[in-house]
C-alpha cells in the first residue's frame, strides 16, 4: 500500500505542507511550472532550498501581484487577515474603506505576535482595537465562498481537485463561522490573503493528487503554546478556528512559543488523513522537508515520508441507512454532497422495503476522522431516522499516475499495483476530451491506443 506519513512535530502550514510534498516528486522544476500556469490571478509560486538546524529542504513562497502581503502594502500599520467577519458599518470596500470591523486569523497569517511563528503566515507587530476605523487610502476587495468558488472554477484543473479545493475553504469558513457565531455566508476572505490561501490550498491538493497514496498517516500535531494578539484581544494558541478544526485530532503544545499549526495547515490535515497517530511499518522511498522561515530551536518543517505498508490495511467506517420516500435526484444531490465532503465511496442498492414500498440502501465509506460530520450530513440531505455503523480494515492496491505518449499527444494511464497485481487504465477526462476533439467515440480511441 502507498502510504504518505506526515511528521508534523513543528505544526504546520500552507505553504510548508507544499514544499514537503514538493521534495517527494523528481520533476519539482516542472510540478512549480504547471502549478504557475493555473491561471490563480496574480498569483507566482517559487521554490528555493532551505535549511533548518543543519536540515536542507525546500521553502515555497507565494507573490500576489508581485510581492507578498505586508504592511507596506497597505501604507504601513495594519493587514487584514484572510478571514474575517464584518460587523457592517461600512461605507464603500473600494474607496474610502471606512469600516469597522472584528476579524480572525486568516489561512496563512497571523496578527500582531509577540513571538516567533512561521514567517510563511507573515507575522507582524502591532496592536489594534477590535474596533477601528481606517483612516489611510488603498483600495482591497473581500471575498466569500461564493467568489472563492468562482476563483476555483476558472482554474485549469479536475472536477476533482476542483472539490478538494472547495472542501477545504469550507472547513475554514465553518471553523469562522462556528468561532464568531455568525453565518457562514457572513465570513469573508481578503482580497491578497485570500489568494495566498487559495495558492497553498490549490498546490496541496494537486500535489495529494499527482502523488495518489492510498492512505495518508498524520503524527500528532504541535500547536505550539503561548498566547496571540489580534483584533478581538489577546487569544490563547492554538487560535480558535484553528482548534475547532483539529477537534478529534491528537494535538499537543510545548516550550516552543508561537502559533505553529495555522487553519489552512490544520485544514489540510484533516481533510486529507486517512488517520492520525505515530508512524507505520513502512519501507521509505522518498522524504521530503517542507520549512517555514522562522528559526526555532527545533527545526521549523513538515516532514513527508512516502513508501510502502504491504498488507496493513487501513481502517475505514462503513455507514449504512435506509430510504424510501426519496427521488432519484434528492439521493443523487446527497450523494454528491457526501463525496465532497471527504466520503470515500458512496453507492446505493435497490431495496423492498416495508408494505413493499421500493427503496433505497445507501452506503457510505469514510475515514473514521470524518465520520460524525458525514452522520451529519446524511442525516441534513436523506429522509433517513436512523444510520447503522460497520468499521472495517480495507485493504487496496497502490495507485499511481503515468503519462504516456501516444498517437494523440501525452495521456495519463492509472496503474494499480500491490499483492502480485497490476492493472492499468487511461484516464477518461483524456480520452473524452481526445474523442471530443476527433469526433471519435471512446471506445475507438481506446482501440487505436
Amino acid at each position: 500500500m502507498k502510504t504518505l506519513y506526515l511528521d508534523c512535530g513543528m505544526g504546520a502550514a500552507g505553504d510548508m505542507l507544499t514544499a514537503a510534498l514538493l521534495e517527494l516528486l523528481p520533476d519539482r522544476e516542472k510540478v512549480m511550472e504547471e502549478l504557475n500556469t493555473l491561471g490563480i490571478p496574480g498569483v507566482e509560486m517559487a521554490w528555493e532550498k532551505a535549511q533548518k538546524c543543519g536540515i536542507g529542504g525546500t521553502h515555497v513562497s507565494v507573490q500576489v501581484n508581485g510581492g507578498e502581503e505586508s504592511e507596506e502594502m497597505y501604507g504601513g500599520g495594519y493587514t487584514h487577515g484572510a478571514a474575517h467577519v464584518h460587523d457592517h458599518m461600512h461605507t464603500t470596500h473600494e474607496t474610502e474603506d471606512d469600516h469597522a470591523h472584528g476579524h480572525t486569523h486568516e489561512a496563512e497569517q497571523i496578527h500582531g505576535h509577540e513571538h516567533a511563528t512561521h514567517e510563511a503566515e507573515h507575522s507582524h507587530e502591532h496592536v489594534h482595537e477590535a474596533e477601528h476605523t481606517h483612516g489611510h487610502s488603498h483600495t482591497h476587495h473581500h471575498s466569500g465562498l461564493h467568489e472563492i468558488e468562482h476563483i476555483v472554477s476558472g482554474l485549469s484543473l479536475s472536477e476533482r481537485i476542483r472539490k478538494d479545493i472547495l472542501a477545504v475553504f469550507g472547513m475554514i469558513a465553518e471553523a469562522e463561522s462556528h468561532v464568531h457565531g455568525v453565518p457562514v455566508t457572513d465570513i469573508h476572505f481578503h482580497e491578497v490573503g485570500t489568494m495566498d490561501a487559495v495558492a497553498d490550498i490549490t498546490a496541496v491538493c494537486v500535489l495529494m493528487d499527482r502523488l495518489a497514496p492510498d492512505q495518508v498517516i498524520v503524527s500528532p500535531v504541535h500547536v505550539g503554546s503561548g498566547q496571540v494578539k489580534c483584533a478581538h484581544g489577546i487569544l490563547p494558541v492554538p487560535a480558535p478556528a484553528t482548534a475547532y478544526i483539529l477537534k478529534d485530532v491528537p494535538i499537543y503544545g510545548g516550550e516552543i512559543r508561537g502559533e505553529l499549526c495555522t487553519p489552512t495547515g490544520a485544514a489540510l490535515l484533516k481533510y486529507f488523513a486517512s488517520r492520525f497517530g505515530v508512524m507505520p511499518v513502512m519501507r521509505t522511498l522518498a522524504i521530503g522537508y517542507g520549512m517555514g522561515k522562522k528559526d526555532f530551536p527545533a527545526a521549523n518543517c513538515v516532514r513527508a515520508l512516502l513508501g510502502e505498508t504491504e498488507g496493513a490495511g487501513d481502517t475505514v467506517a462503513e455507514l449504512v441507512c435506509n430510504v424510501d420516500d426519496m427521488t432519484a435526484e434528492a439521493i443523487g444531490f446527497a450523494t454528491e454532497t457526501l463525496l465532497t465532503a471527504g466520503a470515500l465511496e458512496v453507492y446505493t442498492v435497490a431495496a423492498g422495503m416495508k408494505k413493499s414500498r421500493p427503496g433505497t440502501v445507501l452506503h457510505v465509506m469514510c475515514a473514521e476522522s470524518v465520520k460524525d460530520k458525514i452522520v451529519e450530513l446524511i442525516f441534513k440531505h436523506t429522509t433517513t431516522i436512523g444510520i447503522r455503523e460497520n468499521i472495517s480494515r480495507r485493504y487496496t492496491l497502490a495507485r499511481s499516475i503515468r503519462k504516456v505518449q501516444t498517437p494523440y499527444g501525452e495521456i495519463r494511464k492509472k496503474v494499480s499495483e500491490g499483492y502480485g497485481v497490476t492493472r492499468e487504465k487511461y484516464e477518461y477526462e483524456d480520452l473524452a476530451r481526445i474523442a471530443r476533439e476527433r469526433g471519435m467515440s471512446i471506445r475507438e480511441v481506446e482501440a487505436s491506443l
